[in-house]
């Protein structure tokens, strides 16, 4: 949807502006918003943010582009581990995207809290190992549909991940570095988090596929289960989903899923 307004136009049009997401937790350069409209509906607005660069380099058109990408991925596919979108604004300030508000907690959290027992992501590590895999299952069920879809993850890591402890339901967030597939790295280190990242994401000219996001999806199962004792087969399947070689690594989401449906039986 087009619109004239500016990113504070839409947002004093939308209400009140209750929780602000800037460069100090989204170095990607977007800012985000919580926002209530007067009917009490609350939203999320994800915006290109300011025009300069983000920390991390990344300039204002290319983050535009990138929450352009991330829209045509959400609209293709319905799932519910994924916030749909429901409307876009583009305009003088960029580009709005605007879902529903999901009151989950972020599982990201700083290197040095990550093990906290305040921090959701030491709350999500010490769940019963059924509840955690139900929730990683569905998002490995999220990541064939894409797939399928021809999307190949990219920047995939615990900030990506949100859980609503109380209702027990997970999503996942932030497309915005996902690309039609297979394509090759062209820039060395592409964006993520090293403790998630394949290592072709690191190598100029290599092949970035679904075995990328494989082994992506299997840093999570290793992460996120790290304080329970696996089952065999789970543990070999971590293991195989996040062999170095592309060539011996379990080879789609889907094979990944097929595997992992028999080691969580």
């Amino acid at each position: 949807m087009s619109d004239h307004l500016t990113t504070a136009e839409l947002l004093s049009s939308l209400c009140t502006v209750f929780q602000v997401f800037g460069e100090r937790t989204q170095d990607s350069g977007h800012v985000s918003y919580g926002v209530q409209t007067p009917g009490g509906e609350r939203l999320f607005v994800k915006t290109a943010g300011a025009a300069h660069p983000s920390p991390g380099g990344t300039t204002f058109a290319a983050r535009v582009a990138a929450l352009r990408r991330a829209v045509t991925a959400q609209l293709e596919i319905s799932h519910p581990a994924l916030i749909p979108v429901q409307r876009v604004y583009e305009g003088a300030g960029g580009i709005a995207v605007i879902q529903p508000w999901f009151p989950g907690d972020l599982l990201r959290a700083p290197a040095g809290r990550r093990d906290h027992p305040q921090e959701a992501h030491a709350r999500f590590r010490a769940l019963p190992l059924s509840e955690i895999l139900v929730a990683l299952g569905q998002i490995i069920d999220l990541h064939v549909l894409l797939a399928r879809h021809g999307w190949v993850a990219g920047d995939f890591y615990d900030g990506c991940l949100m859980y609503d402890f109380a209702a027990r339901e997970i999503r996942f967030m932030d497309l915005e570095c996902y690309r039609r597939g297979p394509y090759r790295n062209e820039v060395g280190r592409l964006p993520g988090s090293t403790r998630f990242m394949a290592p072709e994401e690191f190598t100029r000219g290599a092949l970035i596929d679904g075995r990328t996001t494989v082994f992506n999806l299997g840093r999570m199962l290793a992460i996120c289960t790290d304080r329970h004792a696996l089952p065999g087969g789970l543990a070999a399947l971590i293991t195989q989903a996040t062999a170095p070689d592309p060539a011996v690594r379990i080879q789609s989401p889907a094979d990944l899923q097929a595997r992992w449906r028999d080691a969580v039986a």
